[in-house]
């Protein structure tokens, strides 16, 4: 066969590729890893009882914009991270700035409590558990969301592996909230935060190891 042969045989039976393909995969992983989550939180941890009352309080919307912004902020690291000699842009601002502004208004509230109720506001009922709370509801977002940055063929291993568990324990932060009582800002900035960082940390170890490609 000749080469201009070759070619047009190549050409005529040659599948067109959907440019479109890898990126509705990838929503569909997200989509499953997030409903997983959701699930878990409700059938293992159930919905907070007084979560309609807690709606009218301006500190419910303050937690959910925190672990919004976060998990917006992290997803971005990653996706970011997941390219290769992609610049992190303004994506550590983009976390910086929610940790400021709760940690501010956290230390605002513990300035105007009375002594005797600020351990209150930073334990609360659950710091115990809460860490470990999110980091669980985090593993199926850590798990696609590996899957899909291993796709995209990151270099910077380690630094993504952390962006990548940053986002899910963000994104499970969120989800938790579905559950937590909790709203005081000072507990927030702790023990949401060492939940949050519990995958963060697992992500930087594991991120060599399951991000090569």
């Amino acid at each position: 066969m000749k080469t201009e042969e070759l070619i047009a045989a190549l050409a005529a039976g040659g599948d067109v590729v959907d440019p479109g393909s890898a990126a509705r995969r990838h929503a569909g992983a997200m989509a499953v890893a997030v409903l997983a989550a959701l699930l878990m939180t409700l059938g293992l941890l159930g919905l907070q009882p007084a979560l309609p009352s807690e709606a009218l309080i301006p500190m419910f919307w303050v937690r959910e914009a925190f672990c919004a912004a976060l998990a917006a902020a992290g997803l971005l690291g990653a996706a970011r991270l997941s390219r290769p000699g992609a610049p992190l842009g303004l994506a550590p601002a983009a976390i910086a700035a929610p940790l400021l502004i709760l940690w501010a208004l956290a230390l605002g509230q513990l300035m105007v409590a009375a002594p005797q109720e600020r351990l209150n506001l930073v334990l609360g009922q659950t710091a115990r558990v809460c860490p470990f709370l999110i980091a669980m509801i985090s593993i199926p977002l850590f798990v696609a969301i590996f899957r899909i940055m291993r796709s995209l063929a990151p270099t910077r291993l380690r630094l993504a592996g952390a962006a990548g568990g940053f986002a899910a324990g963000a994104m499970a932060a969120l989800l938790y909230t579905l559950h937590c009582p909790e709203l005081a800002a000072p507990f927030l900035g702790i023990w949401y935060l060492l939940g949050i960082l519990m995958p963060t940390a697992l992500g930087a170890v594991l991120g060599p190891r399951l991000l090569r490609w």
